[in-house]
């Protein structure tokens, strides 16, 4: 269960009767920074945020590429809601992130891409505010 949103591709899940914490950083997308003390908020960060922190409360499953940890600690992967939604790929389509394409966690790279690709297209998401 998504228990904390960190930002816009980053979020804390507890598994059920746990009460440890597990930070996931989303595979293939990056959202607009809201966090990092070295950099100002993005334009659309505030958006990417609040979109991600709908899934708060939600059971989410995580499904893992080759890699499972990134150097800051934070376990990689691909979140898909109960209803088998794909959030890291609904980020992309809706523009609230742009495709984020690190090997060898590949899996969904085309997909991601496609995604940002029509979202840029549509005008959506950041594609309208950001210029």
């Amino acid at each position: 269960m998504v228990v904390k949103v960190i930002d816009g591709d980053t979020i804390d899940v507890a598994r059920p009767g746990e009460t440890a914490k597990e930070r996931i950083r989303l595979i293939g997308v990056d959202t607009p920074e809201t966090k990092d003390p070295r950099k100002p908020v993005q334009c659309f960060g505030k958006e990417a945020s609040e979109f991600t922190s709908r899934l708060i409360g939600r059971t989410v499953w995580l499904e893992y590429d080759v890699e499972r940890k990134d150097r800051y600690g934070r376990t990689l992967a691909h979140v898909f809601l109960d209803d088998g939604a794909f959030f890291n790929l609904i980020l992309a389509e809706e523009g609230y992130a742009q495709p984020l394409t690190i090997p060898p966690n590949v899996r969904y790279a085309d997909r991601f891409v496609e995604g940002a690709r029509k979202a840029r297209e549509e005008g959506r998401g950041l594609w309208s505010s950001c210029g």
